[in-house]
């Protein structure tokens, strides 16, 4: 194809901007957060609170500090030049700078007056966190009671528990449920406290001493953050970019717990087993060459974001690497991981919230599965039923014969275990079904539902400041 027959428009390269993918991967308000327009309003935002602080205490007149803020506009930013200079320096302050001078005439000198590039980004990225981090844990508490609802509804709810994909002793599917319900309150206990240790400024100048300000500089660091709502942090942080790393590491947990439902979604979702189900769109999850396929859409999207969430949460921590008192690159690997963790996480809470709370529950399917062993799912509880009356040892070898009964003649396993003088002496045909009914031996997963209920009640949002 050549250029004059390829279409008009071109759109992004990659899925978070997509037109064909970006509500897939992302969503709106995510992506308007890290939106090129909304970064330069914070680059602008921290300026003007700059020169406002600054005015506070005495560094720069109060008058030409009015001025700035005024005059400080995005809508008058001439973006393609801006861009130009940007790939000329190489980061875009100085860019911005030029034009906010030019904007602010004689008040122009006293912009950015004391600052370095990284303090204006840095802080930007900042106000864009804490932005982001409302928007995720909006969602995360919308989730939290999507399953909650669910646990409670499926509180008593019996199916096989598996582990190692093999059925091995019943459970309710509100337990599976509790489950998922539990790391997300501990999701939003670690966000609580992510805020205080990322919500801080950086304005320490060039080499982090602000030896610029002189002996104002504290002053107008803790003028600064006043301005913007941030706390202060204990010592420079230009090149100790720990809090950064842990955003995106606690990002990369959600979205690995929503990895995890993803998976259990899937395979539940299956013919083979067909106890759950997305919400029905007609068309969705539909394939090109097969008319009776339903995908699981949703979850497949889930499963994608967390790992490419994962990736971003490594380059995180390789970006920590940094050298001496400015770092020579991997400060730029955290302009990409940043915002694409953010959108690409907020595109899976958002699957999350579709497929969880119109999610599909057969029950019938569930209880069917759950006998498809023939009782002998149950074993161990028949073996535990028995003992008393037969003590622990002999009870094992009956029930071991009665299963290798059922797998080699076929039957149940109360047939197999009506058959047997030694265990009907005991127990007549009514405690023989009891002791062989899966729904009779759940432990207490129901208990644990209603523990999981009561302390995810007192998990609290935290606000954005």
């Amino acid at each position: 194809m050549n250029a004059a027959s390829m279409p008009s428009f071109q759109g992004s390269s990659t899925v978070v901007d997509s037109l064909l993918f970006r509500d897939a991967f992302g969503t709106p308000a995510m992506r308007a957060v890290f939106s090129d327009r909304a970064l330069v309003a914070r680059y602008i935002e921290v300026e003007v609170a700059l020169a406002k602080a600054e005015a506070r205490c005495g560094v720069i007149p109060a008058d030409a500090a009015e001025v700035i803020a005024r005059e400080s506009r995005l809508e008058r930013i001439d973006f393609d030049h801006m861009r130009e200079e940007t790939d000329i320096v190489g980061y875009p302050i100085l860019p911005l700078v030029h034009q906010l001078v030019a904007m602010s005439g004689e008040a122009g000198r006293y912009v950015h007056w004391g600052a370095t590039t990284q303090d204006i980004m840095d802080t930007a990225n900042v106000l864009q966190i804490r932005a982001a981090l409302d928007l995720v844990e909006a969602d995360i508490l919308a989730l939290r009671g999507i399953l909650a609802d669910l646990a409670r509804k499926h509180r008593d709810t019996p199916m096989a528990g598996r582990t190692h994909l093999q059925q091995a002793l019943p459970v309710t599917f509100g337990y599976k449920v509790a489950i998922w319900l539990a790391m997300f309150d501990r999701h939003q206990d670690r966000l609580a406290q992510l805020r205080e240790r990322v919500q801080v400024v950086s304005f320490a100048g060039a080499a982090g001493t602000l030896a610029s300000l002189g002996d104002k500089g504290f002053d107008v660091q803790q003028a600064l953050a006043e301005e913007l709502g941030l706390g202060v942090p204990a010592t420079t942080w230009h090149v100790a970019r720990d809090a950064f790393a842990e955003t995106v590491n606690l990002l990369a947990l959600i979205t690995g717990s929503l990895g995890k439902i993803a998976v259990d979604v899937m395979i539940m979702a299956s013919n083979e087993f067909g106890e759950l189900y997305e919400p029905f769109v007609k068309g969705r999850g539909a394939s090109s060459t097969m008319p009776q396929k339903r995908n699981p859409i949703s979850s497949e999207l889930m499963l994608a974001a967390a790992k490419a969430v994962r990736q971003h949460a490594g380059l995180m921590v390789d970006a920590m690497i940094q050298d001496f008192e400015r770092a020579t690159g991997p400060w730029h690997a955290e302009w990409i991981a940043l915002p694409e963790s953010f959108v690409f996480i907020a595109g899976a809470l958002h699957q999350a919230q579709f497929a969880l709370g119109g999610l599909i529950v057969d029950t019938d399917r569930m209880r069917h599965n759950l006998g498809i062993s023939r009782g002998l799912i149950v074993a161990e509880a028949v073996m535990m039923g028995l003992a008393p009356a037969m003590g622990r040892q002999q009870a094992h070898d009956v029930v071991y014969d009665a299963c290798r009964t059922v797998n080699e003649q076929g039957g149940t396993l109360a047939e197999a275990l009506m058959a047997l003088p030694e265990v009907t002496q005991h127990f007549d045909r009514a405690a023989i079904k009891r002791l062989t009914d899966p729904a009779n031996y759940l432990g207490l997963a129901p208990q644990m539902v209603d523990r999981a209920l009561a302390r995810s009640a007192k998990v609290a949002p935290t606000g954005s400041h």
